[in-house]
């Protein structure tokens, strides 16, 4: 698969201006309004339709809500059920099939303020902007947007990012070794771009992942939103209620929301899991 290098630009575009109308979002409450269009285009310096795609992203998702002759305002905060277990972490189990990646996208660019705040970096600091198609057993599964701290892997390539485990590269390769991550998933659509990435409907369920993992320093290392087909991929919680015998594991499979491989060098995958949402009526 050839990238198409406007519709590369596009997709990068879109992302920016994403994070920035998100950043608007998160300094403000639920029933603020937002800047107008006319004015988002201004600052951010895109056309109206760029912008207009970002919006309607964000009202598929829950996050903005158009009135009509009014304007955009924040949503109500979500419903947000916590699942906890041994000690306020929940195990992830595995899925099965054969994962590989496909490289729509591979930028070193400004982290800019939002990223910037999760990474715990200047939003002047270079990151590396990574959008992969993940397929699993040949069809196409999920939609993948990385933010990687440039400065811890400088040398990184696309041959890693498309061959074998990105973690496994990141430990062998650039001396990375990512330990734990914090986790939110809930549900969304797809829009018309991604639903003709991932060759379903548009509109058709999905499920939207966040994530921030860290390494055995602390330092958060990459910052990750990824979109799931919800007609083929779902969870299933395994919840400890009590101590048992301890039984062997096995490495093969892929953990939701993260590449497949061995995450901790051999330690159980553990995730402090925010996010699954209970919409309300």
């Amino acid at each position: 698969m050839e990238i198409n290098a406007a519709a590369s630009g596009a997709m990068l575009k879109r992302e920016r201006v994403r994070d920035a109308i998100l950043e608007l979002i998160e300094a403000r409450r639920p029933g603020d309004a937002i800047p107008s269009e006319r004015v988002l285009c201004s600052r951010l310096g895109v056309s109206r339709p760029t912008l207009r795609a970002a919006v309607g992203e964000l009202v598929v998702a829950g996050l903005l809500v158009r009135e009509h002759g009014r304007g955009m305002f924040v949503a109500a905060e979500k419903i947000t059920q916590e699942l906890v277990s041994d000690r306020n972490a929940f195990s992830l189990p595995q899925a099965g099939g054969v994962w590989t990646s496909r490289l729509l996208e591979l930028s070193t660019l400004p982290a800019g303020a939002r990223v910037g705040r999760k990474l715990r970096i200047s939003p002047a600091a270079e990151i590396l902007y990574v959008a992969r198609l993940r397929l699993v057993d040949g069809s196409p599964m999920a939609i993948e947007h990385l933010h990687v701290r440039a400065d811890l892997v400088p040398d990184l390539t696309s041959d890693e990012l498309e061959q074998g485990d990105l973690y496994e590269h990141l430990r062998d390769r650039h001396g990375v070794q990512v330990s734990e991550a914090v986790q939110s998933i809930e549900p969304t659509v797809v829009t018309r771009a991604e639903a003709d990435l991932l060759e379903v409907p548009e509109l058709s369920p999905a499920l939207l992942f966040e994530r921030l993992t860290a390494d055995t320093r602390g330092r958060p290392v990459e910052y990750v939103h990824s979109l799931y087909r919800g007609d083929r991929y779902r969870i299933v919680s395994r919840l400890t209620l009590g101590p048992r015998d301890e039984q062997p594991t096995t490495k093969e499979g892929h953990h939701p929301g993260i590449p497949p491989g061995d995450f901790t060098g051999g330690d159980p995958v553990t995730f402090s899991t925010r996010g699954i949402v209970q919409q309300g009526n």
